[in-house]
């Protein structure tokens, strides 16, 4: 199982973010938890400069900024 986490405070990009990452995640099939990282102290141990921030396997793949369903599958697939 894949974890996918998404950073950011709660606005509506990281709530946008978390509905592409879960999007893509199903349509590549692949099973996932999904954790939300609200907390600053938190979020900044990921060496993120903007939010919202995608997380695949403890990886920060994408911030500042919300990837396309496609862009997420390709990073779900090589996770």
């Amino acid at each position: 199982m894949v974890t996918i986490k998404i950073l950011g405070s709660g606005c509506a990009n990281c709530k946008k973010l978390e509905t592409v990452a879960r999007e893509a995640a199903g349509r590549a099939n692949v099973p996932a938890e999904f954790v939300k990282i609200t907390d600053f102290k938190d979020i900044m141990a990921y060496d993120l400069l903007s939010t919202p921030g995608l997380v695949i396997n403890e990886k920060l793949v994408s911030s500042g900024r919300i990837p396309t369903v496609a862009e997420v599958q390709k990073l779900l697939a090589t996770a």
